[in-house]
């Protein structure tokens, strides 16, 4: 007997889940909760509800449902828990909803992080920050990083060479005993900075070309004038 689904099955169950999707976002918070994450940055629940206005219980629901539906995420921090915009298609479906509807951009994000600390500081062991955060995304396009998407990274070839020369020990660095590379959500740009035994081995190559200079005082650093001089399509 013939067990493949029909064509008109196959529609009615794109159907159901289109409903279903579309159920999801139509809840006034939560289509304020997603509005507020296209910005790319991660935001806590407590974030969300004071977004969309609800108790924390009802957020937590709502965050619930939204992840069942694979609209957004959960990232998990130490013991903080961020949610962000499940991938680039939940993004590019929503910006033509909002399109559509003629609804304006959300507020930008606002971290309330000190300035001392946003602007670069240490995570762990490797560069957070504003400069961190800018530094993933640079490493990403100059194409020395891949595996964007996953959040799990591995170095090209070209970016394997382009380490290497600048001083980074890159065999040592993939024996270390912990991840490789990875993407590390930073707390005040709610944005991947470069984490894992490449991140960290990145730190200690700026600090001894003094690129970067650890302050005394805490975990803020300083980016220096040698680092935009020498190194400007990565600190710039």
């Amino acid at each position: 007997m013939d067990t493949t689904p029909s064509s008109s099955a196959s529609s009615s169950n794109a159907d159901m889940q289109l409903a279903r999707l579309a159920g999801a976002i139509a809840e006034p918070a939560r289509a304020r909760m997603l509005s507020c994450l296209m910005d790319g940055h991660a935001r806590t629940a407590t974030e969300l509800a004071a977004v969309a206005e609800v108790a924390a219980s009802t957020a937590s629901a709502h965050l619930a449902r939204l992840r069942q539906e694979r609209l957004v995420e959960l990232l998990v921090q130490g013991k903080h828990r961020y949610f962000r915009l499940a991938d680039d298609n939940v993004a590019a479906a929503l910006e033509s909803l909002m399109v559509v509807a003629g609804a304006p951009h959300a507020a930008a994000f606002k971290p309330g992080t000190p300035s001392r600390l946003r602007a670069a500081r240490t995570c762990y062991d490797h560069m957070a920050g504003t400069a961190g955060v800018a530094l993933h995304d640079r490493l990403h396009a100059q194409g020395w990083l891949s595996g964007l998407q996953s959040g799990s990274y591995e170095l090209t070839p070209e970016g394997a060479i382009a380490l290497e020369s600048l001083g980074v020990e890159v065999d040592a660095v993939r024996r270390s005993r912990r991840r490789f590379a990875c993407a590390c959500l930073d707390w005040s740009e709610r944005r991947p900075h470069l984490g894992g035994a490449l991140g960290a081995a990145w730190l200690q190559l700026s600090l001894r070309r003094g690129w970067v200079r650890q302050e005394l005082d805490g975990r803020a650093l300083a980016l220096t004038p040698r680092a935009q001089r020498e190194m400007p399509e990565l600190f710039a």
